[in-house]
């Protein structure tokens, strides 16, 4: 017995590379792009190791959890690690990135996440590119969240390590990502004895070995069902037309924060200002005197389906995320969401208005 998921013929070097060129197409790249096989954490730390060791003095960005995480491998790497921490509820501005070069002018690494959707929020991006590149440091950035959702262009900000991914905006599967390298981030991770060689984390061995040979004989089996669903993704965003996509999410992101505000019953937007906000996720905060993962769990009695989730951690008691991205970055997506969210506030005896938010979604 055949079956369209399982009997594929071997995906050809050919297509994998015609893959990883729709992919620099989605990034408006000159770089070398590469299409990792595994979630987005592979390259992510893979870049860090390759490209940071014993020597590197890196400026590492928090605005959520993601933020701590590089920082935790920057050190595991060797490198002398400067943190910038912002709170949650907003976003780092280009000043505070002036600030830690003038601080600390041996900078020479700054780690980034251009958005959190943990927290819901999302980093100037453009504008810190222009003080990263003054001052001549590699650029590290964390694209998975918002490429598809808001712009990614590592070019024109000067990004030398773009990391995406194709699970959120992109409408995709977990089990694939990839990564934009600018010819300074390949020179100076075959400067570093440290980075990771004869390694599934290791990215040079991927430009030795296919990069370097012309593209033309895959150094391991691709894997083919999530290669041919990124491609379906790249192919449906450029049927739709990429700004059409971006529109939706802002749409959905801007819709869900006037909804919040309209429901009432205490929710607000997590995130203080709505340009300081996600695209592809809206995090909203919960009266101090109710729990958000357990508004969550009644919210999702009546629809499983809701792209709602608590915070992480400690969050987990104060914020609720509605996660409308891919498929989900719709308003008919957000009104379920804010009326299933309402109906649990309704039942834990705080004072909502499900109307009033649904008119808000319609209101320009």
């Amino acid at each position: 017995m055949t079956h369209p998921f399982l009997d594929l013929p071997p995906l050809s070097a050919e297509r994998f590379a015609a893959i990883e060129d729709g992919v620099a197409r989605l990034l408006d790249t000159r770089q070398d792009v590469l299409i990792t096989q595994g979630e987005a954490l592979l390259p992510l730390e893979g870049a860090i190791r390759a490209a940071a060791g014993p020597g590197t003095v890196a400026l590492n960005v928090i605005t959520g959890p993601y933020g701590q995480t590089f920082g935790n491998w920057l050190r595991d790497s060797g490198a002398t690690v400067h943190d910038i921490s912002v709170p949650f509820h907003t976003a780092v501005t280009p000043g505070q990135i002036q600030q830690a070069f003038a601080d600390h002018p041996e900078i020479d690494f700054v780690s980034l996440v251009h958005a959190e959707a943990a927290t819901g929020n999302t980093n100037p991006v453009a504008e810190i590119g222009e003080v990263v590149r003054r001052h001549g440091a590699l650029f590290y950035l964390d694209a998975v969240a918002s490429v598809g959702a808001e712009p990614v262009l590592p070019d024109a900000w000067g990004v030398d390590l773009c990391v995406i991914g194709a699970q959120k905006a992109m409408g995709g599967p977990a089990g694939v990502s990839a990564i934009s390298v600018s010819e300074r981030a390949w020179a100076r991770m075959a400067a570093n004895p440290h980075a990771p060689r004869r390694s599934y984390l290791s990215l040079l061995d991927w430009k030795d070995r296919w990069i370097d040979a012309g593209r033309r004989v895959l150094p391991h089996a691709p894997a083919q069902l999530e290669m041919l669903a990124l491609q379906a993704c790249l192919e449906r965003i450029g049927s739709a037309g990429l700004d059409t996509v971006m529109a939706r999410h802002r749409g959905a992101a801007l819709a869900t924060r006037a909804g919040a505000v309209a429901l009432g019953g205490g929710l607000e937007p997590y995130v203080y200002e709505a340009a300081d906000a996600a695209p592809v996720a809206t995090t909203l905060r919960v009266p101090s005197d109710l729990v958000a993962s357990e508004l969550v769990a009644r919210a999702l009695e009546s629809d499983p389906a809701l792209p709602l989730a608590a915070g992480g951690g400690a969050l987990a008691k104060e914020m609720i995320r509605v996660n409308h991205y891919g498929p989900d970055a719709t308003l008919d997506t957000v009104r379920r969401s804010l009326t299933a969210l309402g109906a649990a506030l309704a039942e834990a005896g705080a004072p909502v208005d499900i109307e009033s938010a649904a008119r808000a979604l319609n209101t320009p």
